[in-house]
């Protein structure tokens, strides 16, 4: 079988794929996420072409080191009235993204590109509609003050599959998709093509 590499350092989605039994090595791709995705913003591109392109960058990077390989690229933003966040840097970051989607809907759009031999093969770009519920300030700064070292990983300061789940009235589509990985399209590519056994 082929060797595959997941492009990041995400606990989860090592996990996601490990859970799905897949046989692989997970390797960081060092890319400056926030000048890229600034960059992007700078030039009116739309949430999913960001998270596209992140996720083709990183995918990119290590399949230039590992050209026999097939290489996963993953990225996560969030999207709020048309505006595009990335991962908090600090409590207070993380508080104020929190107040603002407090009782509001916002999406999470996660993609995923994947290179064979060093060249892009496949792309997928699925979108999630996420309703956070009315919890207390009290409740808030509780939860952060347990869960910061965690949350500080995830756009949007949280994690639904975690006590992160307390925070939301409702979800709309794909839980993979919010967890940063779609990993239905995924795995059926990956069995359409032979890459792992079907």
């Amino acid at each position: 079988m082929v060797q595959i590499i997941l492009a990041s350092s995400s606990e989860i989605r090592r996990r996601m794929l490990a859970d799905a039994g897949l046989s692989f090595d997970a390797l960081p791709a060092r890319v400056d996420e926030d000048t890229i995705r600034d960059a992007l913003k700078a030039e009116g591109a739309k949430p999913r072409d960001i998270a596209d392109t992140l996720a083709e960058m990183k995918a990119r990077k290590l399949a230039e080191r590992h050209k026999e390989a097939v290489v996963i690229g993953c990225d996560q933003v969030l999207e709020v009235d048309g505006e595009v966040w990335g991962k908090p840097d600090s409590p207070d970051a993380a508080r104020a993204q929190l107040m603002r989607l407090r009782g509001r809907s916002h999406r999470l759009i996660s993609a995923v590109v994947l290179y064979d031999r060093a060249e892009p093969v496949w792309r997928h770009v699925g979108e999630v509609r996420l309703t956070m519920r009315s919890f207390s300030d009290a409740y808030l700064d509780d939860y952060l003050a347990r869960t910061w070292d965690d949350v500080r990983h995830s756009v949007g300061a949280y994690q639904l599959e975690r006590e992160g789940a307390r925070l939301f009235a409702h979800v709309e589509g794909d839980y993979f998709t919010v967890l940063g990985l779609p990993l239905l399209p995924l795995l059926n590519y990956l069995s359409q093509r032979g890459f792992i056994a079907a």
